[in-house]
């Protein structure tokens, strides 16, 4: 039997349209890896460590059915592959690229490091088009994503996802860990609800994908509403590569066409749109790595933020008096994940209303997001505070009261995570204003703090206030 090859997992934790997998299964024995590196700055926060627990294990299992096995090791990458290759006489290591600035420094490490040990292949799979491959009239990278998304609807054709491959084992296998060994699961009691919440692994992707292609026509009407399931509950297997962009693409393609219909007819463009806003945060991350601290926009490079441990805490407990906001929080610390709609909002008020640094509020969903990825997280932080890519920055301000009112009109939402309001009539639950004693006031009153947000960017950095 010929040398096997190394396939190196990361984000991309699935057989099905996994590109690296797939070539190397072509050429020769697959040694599926997985490495877990201190190294790494951007370690998965916690609730993602839960979630990464049950995605390693699901991978392992589907490895297992097809007579493969996932080694999993800790220690820095370069140091782990440069052993696995000495102890198994690796004739190659295969990998997806990752498009954060620290991973593509690390992966350009070992490619010039095991260069002249083995063969060294990277691949895309976590995108719809490698970053540079869509690009504006002059060659560069678009900074606003309408005119990105026009490009890559007129210019591009998304590539036909692969099938999971056929596996040979190699002759022997070194030895690992097993998944419980790195830790990743606190024990806490938080923790539960994750799991209460959310499947794992490729199988359970694909049947979420197959229940939001039943419903995919309402998504346009349902998918601002916190209180429908009107979402396609994938951005958690995307983050983790339990499906790839692609699979999802081609699936709404296929459910237009098998009706005769083109996507903009049956209202899965929106759902589209939503794909390719995922590849933008990937494409501004890229050209521009230093967005994940500082913002795209230089101008609000010298913005003045406040500091409010108080206001912080209000708001990332949901306790700000606002229903909505403090909806969307509860249930993102109880499951690890928040309705979009209510991302925007509760980012608005942090950022906004409260003028507290979006990287508060990156940090914070970094670390209780199951579905937290830095192209992405970064993006929608940037977008809300107004200092990213966007063509309106700072004067998009969400009311949370006039949201909350058009999104939950009935308050379903926020009774379902705000039990102190359950009894409390429509017509007050927006904005109860005293109708329980247990629920806090505003911490904020919307009027000034907006005009205030409105003012900052105008005034110089030497005369911004806290």
């Amino acid at each position: 039997m010929t040398a096997p090859i190394i396939v190196w997992f990361r984000r991309d934790l699935r057989l099905a349209d996994n590109p690296a997998l797939h070539a190397a299964a072509a050429e020769a024995a697959v040694l599926p890896v997985y490495i877990d590196d201190p190294d790494d700055p951007w370690q998965p926060g916690a609730a993602a460590r839960e979630r990464l627990h049950d995605a390693l294990t699901a991978l392992s299992a589907s490895l297992e059915r097809r007579g493969s096995r996932l080694v999993v090791r800790r220690g820095t990458a370069l140091e782990v592959l440069h052993e696995l290759v000495e102890m198994t006489g690796a004739a190659g290591v295969y990998f997806n690229r990752r498009n954060e600035p620290w991973w593509r420094e690390r992966d350009e490490a070992c490619r010039r490091a095991l260069a002249g040990r083995c063969a060294v292949r990277d691949f895309i799979a976590d995108v719809l088009f490698e970053p540079p491959a869509v690009c504006n009239r002059q060659g560069g990278p678009y900074r606003v994503f309408t005119p990105f998304y026009r490009a890559v609807r007129r210019d591009h054709e998304v590539p036909t996802p692969l099938p999971a491959p056929r596996l040979i084992a190699p002759n022997e296998w070194p030895a690992g860990l097993q998944v419980e060994a790195l830790d990743y699961r606190s024990g806490a009691r938080w923790a539960d609800g994750l799991r209460a919440h959310w499947q794992s692994g490729e199988r359970a992707a694909h049947a979420a994908l197959d229940n939001f292609m039943a419903h995919v026509e309402a998504y346009p009407q349902q998918r601002d509403v916190p209180a429908q399931a009107g979402t396609s509950n994938l951005s958690h297997h995307l983050a983790w590569g339990e499906i790839s962009p692609r699979e999802a693409w081609h699936a709404a393609s296929a459910w237009s066409a098998a009706r005769g219909t083109t996507t903009t007819e049956t209202g899965v463009e929106a759902w589209l749109r939503q794909l390719a806003w995922r590849d933008f945060a990937h494409h501004v991350l890229f050209h521009f790595p230093h967005t994940s601290e500082a913002p795209m926009n230089e101008a609000y490079a010298a913005l003045e933020w406040r500091s409010d441990p108080a206001a912080f805490e209000c708001w990332s407990r949901g306790r700000t008096g606002f229903p909505i906001i403090d909806a969307g929080m509860r249930q993102l610390w109880h499951t690890g994940w928040m309705h979009n709609r209510v991302r925007m909002l509760v980012a608005s008020l942090l950022t906004k209303h409260l003028g507290i640094h979006w990287l508060e509020g990156a940090r914070w969903f970094w670390d209780t997001l199951i579905d937290a990825d830095l192209p992405n997280n970064t993006l929608g932080w940037q977008w809300v505070a107004g200092c990213g890519a966007d063509a309106a920055p700072y004067y998009r301000i969400f009311n949370p009261v006039s949201q909350s009112r058009k999104f939950d009109p009935d308050g379903t939402y926020i009774r379902r995570w705000v039990p102190e309001l359950r009894d409390t009539d429509a017509a007050r639950v927006h904005d109860p204003a005293g109708a329980s004693p247990e629920y806090p006031r505003p911490v904020v009153d919307l009027a000034p703090a907006r005009a205030a947000a409105l003012e900052r960017p105008r005034q110089g950095p030497h005369e911004a206030r806290a």
